[in-house]
């Protein structure tokens, strides 16, 4: 499912004296089926911007056009309700998502919300604990006593559990360890793959970016400033500098080494692709000093 925002402006209580422009003039497309991360500050607008996707916020001024759907300022709530089923959002701290006594019946809730009979939903249920990597001996615990990597995995079937086309995803390894980030995100690819999901994720971790991400959207005080392939957006090092924005690893530690006379081309974006380039270089040189 595409997503595009055409002229949009967001104001918080907008139209009266508080009111606070959060995003401006947003012109963005999200590729159907693709991997598309949004990057930027703290403030920068991304969580506005994604909460426009299933319209738990609606444009002050412009469109958001979801698929066969126009959202407007004047669309209804009433008419939202299919669309919050095809996109599933996932908040960054899973614990405000869950709710009910057991994980089962958390995972269960939403498609008993959307008119599926008890045993379906149940069935669901099973099915996406299992494609995220719970097992069944946690369903019938309570969600608050699970450890966060599996509140994430609990919170993401919850929203699998819809059969959404696109899955939204807000800092979903916040917290973890490299151990438990490295699941998450190897989770998150697996699901765009098997259930070919259009997959939105907020994420501060240029890594991840890097690794999996097809398209990047760099947001900066309500403006999207940039947008492209992870190698458009990671080439221009003085401008991730002046925006405040990280590197990938690979990518610092080859901008390192170019210092000592070592050539990368294309730049490296992940350890793979460094490896790839830097071991003839190693090898090179240790065959002329060895003469």
């Amino acid at each position: 499912m595409e997503i595009a925002f055409e002229k949009v402006n967001y104001w918080y209580q907008a139209g009266t004296p508080f009111a606070v422009q959060a995003l401006y003039d947003i012109n963005l497309n999200i590729p159907a089926g693709e991997f598309t991360a949004v990057i930027g500050q703290t403030g920068s607008g991304k969580s506005t911007l994604i909460q426009h996707l299933n319209a738990l916020l609606k444009p002050t001024e412009g469109q958001v056009v979801i698929g066969d759907r126009t959202i407007t300022s004047e669309t209804k709530n009433k008419h939202l309700k299919p669309l919050r089923k095809k996109v599933g959002l996932v908040f960054q701290f899973p614990e405000n998502q869950l709710f009910e006594e057991t994980v089962l019946k958390d995972i269960a809730f939403g498609p008993q919300n959307f008119g599926i009979s008890v045993e379906e939903a149940t069935r669901l249920a099973h099915e996406t604990a299992k494609m995220v990597g719970l097992d069944d001996s946690l369903l019938e615990r309570s969600p608050f006593d699970l450890s966060g990597g599996q509140m994430r995995r609990a919170a993401i079937a919850g929203v699998l559990a819809l059969e959404p086309d696109v899955l939204v995803l807000d800092e979903p390894t916040a917290g973890l360890d490299p151990r438990g980030r490295n699941e998450i995100m190897g989770l998150v690819r697996q699901l765009q793959v098997e259930r070919h999901l259009t997959i939105v994720l907020i994420t501060h971790q240029m890594n991840d970016v890097a690794d999996y991400a097809d398209h990047v959207i760099v947001m900066a005080h309500g403006h999207m400033v940039k947008q492209g392939t992870p190698r458009d957006v990671f080439s221009d090092v003085d401008w991730l500098t002046a925006h405040q924005l990280e590197l990938p690893s690979a990518t610092a530690y080859a901008n390192k080494l170019m210092q000592q006379g070592f050539v990368f081309d294309p730049i490296p974006l992940t350890a793979d692709e460094l490896a790839d380039q830097l071991v003839p270089q190693i090898n090179k040189k240790g065959v002329a000093d060895n003469g």
